[in-house]
């Protein structure tokens, strides 16, 4: 039982994390209908930048508080997400607006290679270790164990996409969002800029990709130029399991895959006899995108064409 739990935390972690990330997936195919496969490199610069900074502010002898250092690093990092996700929209994306679809897929796909590239040349090809900025404690649960920074993290995710549903439904930009979703060109004709838009969808998702790159980074210790791919192709899943253009079919893929992966990786050496290990546990996240993809390409809450953001 003790075993089941933990892997249900675990899942909760990182099913968050994958909820984040497969946000700003969902929201630029609402809008655009693309699937920005680069979207997984902005969290790996997130989370690269954020260790960075870390190291600059450390430099500098502040004489602040761990997390007090890794707040200031996130608040470098999310606008230099933002204005890299700015940047790939203007100056990759939309000349392609009206080339045929796999015009712009094939530019994700280079321009998630060119950005692992560049991060390779700026932070090399090695593990990058997370600066021991936060005093991370375990805390026993029912006979398994969470730390207080998995904590923090899941209750940070749920404010985090509390905010952005709050964004999308109350506010003006996110009637402009919903708006251009349904039919840009009606749109534009009643006064929405849907040049400015589809930048601002971008540059909240990139937001959102920065706060989980931190998450990963701080909750494995360390980051890697290479690791927004495999990321990227999970939270992508998610967003497809939950139903992809719609965002609480996000957020609920985001935390129904980090479940089953996590159970996964818990049980698979008992449902192989030991032949396969937990180090195996990315096949589930891709048996689950092909189950989907056959059995319900819709997604568990629905593709929302109409109303997606």
């Amino acid at each position: 039982m003790d075993i089941f739990l933990q892997q249900i935390l675990n899942g909760l972690v990182v099913g968050s994390i994958y909820a984040l990330i497969a946000l700003g997936y969902t929201m630029v195919y609402g809008i655009l209908g693309l699937i920005n496969f680069a979207h997984g490199e902005v969290v790996m610069i997130g989370a690269m930048v954020t260790i960075s900074a870390i190291g600059w502010l450390t430099g500098m002898h502040l004489g602040l508080p761990g997390p007090a250092l890794l707040l200031l690093a996130t608040c470098i990092s999310i606008p230099a997400c933002m204005l890299l996700a700015y940047s790939i929209e203007k100056i990759a994306y939309r000349p392609l607006r009206k080339a045929p679809r796999l015009a712009p897929l094939i530019t994700a796909i280079g321009l998630s290679i060119i950005l692992q590239n560049v991060a390779m040349i700026i932070w090399g090809k090695r593990y990058v270790v997370f600066p021991s900025v936060l005093n991370v404690e375990t805390i026993d649960l029912f006979g398994a164990t969470i730390t207080n920074l998995q904590i923090f993290i899941v209750i940070l995710a749920i404010a985090v996409m509390a905010g952005l549903l709050l964004i999308v439904e109350k506010t003006k930009l996110g009637r402009a969002m919903r708006a251009t979703s349904q039919n840009p060109e009606v749109a534009g004709l009643m006064g929405v800029n849907i040049n400015s838009i589809i930048s601002m969808t971008f540059v909240l998702g990139a937001a959102l990709g920065a706060i989980a790159g931190v998450m990963v980074a701080a909750n494995y210790d360390q980051a890697h130029a290479n690791m927004g791919f495999m990321i990227g192709l999970k939270a992508f899943t998610a967003a497809v399991l939950g139903g992809i253009g719609n965002l609480a079919g996000a957020m609920v893929g985001g935390i129904v895959l980090g479940i089953v992966e996590s159970l996964g990786a818990g049980y698979i050496g008992t449902l192989t006899h030991d032949v396969l290990g937990s180090n195996y546990q990315d096949i589930f996240a891709f048996m689950v995108l092909i189950a989907v993809l056959i059995f319900r390409p819709s997604g568990l809450l629905g593709e929302r064409v109409a109303e997606r953001a």
